[in-house]
């Protein structure tokens, strides 16, 4: 966005002009500027408001037009504004929207807007509708408006900042369960834990008897199997008519007839891949046959991940029977949205309640979202009183005691300073060190390696194939996921330098060069909690047209990259390195010690 978002967000207009520019003239009553020198102390009038409620709504409307005040403030930063009145939504920054842990603040802004969305589609109301309502009644009655909110961007910042790695795993997995079947996620959360797990078996899978046959015997089973399960889905989608969505045949009940064609279709492939593979896996038959015609070390690399992958789907069932057990599906959720009344979110004690509830689960995260925000707003409302307006402040319930506490006391609110600019996580920046670390290891293996006599060749090849294996992997998931081929091969030519340093990320290369055929915008957010509101479609059809909002496809894209280069390191370090090893006259380790004494002996030498 262009303007400087740690600027103060105080915007006053008058009826009619434009709420982005600051005023050169003190509005009145009407729209029309009283003279300073008339003006004594002003006042304030806080309306605390439910925002997806209908009586808030009219409660708004009734006190602006009862009151007449001065000024109508309302809880609102420029972007948001702009956004509800349905103006040209701001674009985002590219730099801001890759690097850092950006991509997780949107996450986490995705989650409370979703959340609030939802609420609205529950109660038939927009969210937002009373701060809405507020603006077009002041406009009505000629009143000016002022935003006093803090810029969004700057909240979802400071809060991520301050929540814990563990509320951060919470606030991300909470809206995994609330954008899909909790069962789902639960599966594909046991899916990311065997790609992880399939190169630790690589690794040490021989300590627990693991041997390099079975490996052999399960990549082999594995391959079968992913050739039967692609020839099962090509006949299940002629048979079913290609898998386009359609719902199965009239008059069967059930959850079965019921199911798209395309569910249906990839549950025949998966039942003939698990068949086939477990069948050659048991019975050994054409093993040897296979395992002569194909790299060794690719058959065991293949039967490391399917066994990887087979713990992590066991992983994945416990995760889904557990989130069953807890009562946290969907429909769980929707009995709790039943019994909810939206007008009791202005009671005082229900609002209270809720933010103790809140302050519980993120202490850090509740002081960004409410407290900053309280005073950052109280500011804001107490520099238009001493500038004597009357004014009415349409702000959420939960922020309504904390404002009229500074109001009665603006000597305790805390400098305009430490409530905007960048906040730093606390604590021990572990990430950064760990990365560090990581680079300084890999900069040390070829360095003791070539000190310990290692030919130039060899460690020529070595780096050649870690280059491509993560340029392989990188650049593929790039492209599965819907990149283009040029930003996918940018993605995989940089992948092995990101590795070595992981404060690079390949994904952000990949995601600069998709910008340049992609607009995005604060408007994708709405569009994306759209499709999730549907609740009509299949869940394949919905996840196709998010892929189709520009926000969306560049997370997807961005975070494939990152993860096709982190499943590579772990490939490279599970199985090139052995075979790499096996190539030397010594063990890697000794040649390390090797490589290290003979550093420090020409360091010594050159000291002395």
């Amino acid at each position: 966005m262009s303007r400087d978002p740690d600027a103060p967000d105080s915007r006053i207009s008058d009826a009619g002009g434009d709420p982005a520019t600051d005023a050169a003239a003190d509005p009145a009553p009407g729209g029309a500027p009283r003279p300073s020198n008339e003006r004594g102390e002003g006042s304030v009038r806080v309306v605390g408001t439910a925002h997806v409620s209908e009586a808030s709504v009219r409660e708004v409307e009734e006190t602006v037009a009862e009151e007449r005040p001065d000024v109508v403030a309302v809880e609102l930063d420029e972007g948001r504004y702009r956004q509800m009145k349905g103006e040209t939504p701001d674009d985002l920054d590219p730099g801001d929207l890759l690097t850092g842990n950006t991509v997780f603040q949107f996450l986490a802004y995705w989650m409370l807007s979703y959340v609030q969305t939802r609420m609205g589609d529950r109660f038939d109301i927009e969210p937002g509708a009373e701060l809405l309502a507020a603006v077009e009644t002041a406009e009505d009655l000629g009143i000016s408006v002022a935003l006093v909110d803090r810029d969004i961007q700057v909240t979802i910042q400071r809060f991520w900042a301050r929540l814990s790695g563990m509320e951060k795993l919470r606030m991300v997995g909470a809206l995994a369960f609330g954008v899909t079947d909790p069962r789902v996620a639960g599966i594909t959360f046991g899916l990311i834990v065997g790609v992880l797990l399939g190169p630790a078996i690589g690794l040490f899978g021989g300590a627990v008897g693991i041997t390099d046959a079975v490996l052999t015997r399960v990549g082999v089973g594995a391959l079968a199997g992913l050739v039967a399960g692609y020839l099962g889905f090509r006949a299940a989608s002629l048979s079913l008519g290609g898998g386009a969505g359609r719902s199965g045949a009239g008059g069967v009940d059930g959850d079965a007839a019921d199911a798209p064609d395309g569910v249906r279709t990839l549950g025949v492939a998966a039942v003939v891949a698990v068949a086939v593979a477990g069948a050659v896996t048991v019975t050994g038959v054409g093993v040897d046959a296979v395992a002569g015609l194909l790299s060794g070390t690719i058959v065991r690399a293949v039967g490391s991940l399917g066994l990887g992958l087979l713990a992590g789907v066991g992983v994945g069932a416990l995760t889904a029977v557990a989130i069953d057990a807890l009562g946290v599906a969907p429909d769980a959720a929707e009995a709790e949205y039943e019994e909810f009344d939206p007008d009791d979110l202005t009671d005082t004690d229900v609002v209270t309640a809720m933010m103790e509830e809140f302050r519980q689960f993120s202490p850090g995260g509740a002081e960004a979202l409410i407290d900053e925000r309280d005073a950052y707003i109280a500011h804001q409302l107490v520099g238009l009183r001493e500038e004597g307006y009357d004014v009415v402040a349409v702000v959420g319930a939960g922020h309504r005691a904390g404002i009229e506490s500074y109001l009665a006391e603006p000597a305790s609110l805390p400098p305009m300073d430490s409530l905007v600019g960048t906040a730093k996580s606390g604590g021990i920046p572990w990430g950064k060190i760990a990365a560090f670390g990581i680079s300084a290891a890999f900069i040390a293996f070829f360095v003791l390696l070539a000190m310990a006599g290692v030919r130039n060749e060899q460690l020529l090849t070595l780096f050649a194939a870690w280059f491509l294996i993560n340029g392989v992997f990188a650049a593929g998931l790039a492209k599965l996921a819907g990149a283009r081929w040029r930003s996918a091969g940018v993605g995989g030519a940089v992948a092995w330098m990101t590795s070595v340093n992981p404060l690079l990320a390949p994904g952000w290369f990949t995601g600069y060069m998709e910008l340049r055929h992609l607009t995005v915008n604060v408007s994708d957010i709405g569009t994306l909690n759209e499709l999730l509101s549907d609740e009509t479609r299949p869940v394949r059809a919905i996840f196709s047209d998010m892929l189709d909002v520009p926000l969306f496809r560049l997370i997807v894209v961005v975070a494939a990259t990152n993860v096709g280069s982190v499943i590579a390191s772990l490939l490279f370090a599970a199985y090139v390195v052995p075979v790499f090893a096996g190539s030397l006259d010594a063990s890697i380790a000794d040649l390390m010690i090797r490589g290290a004494r003979e550093s420090a002996r020409i360091l010594w030498g050159a000291v002395t």
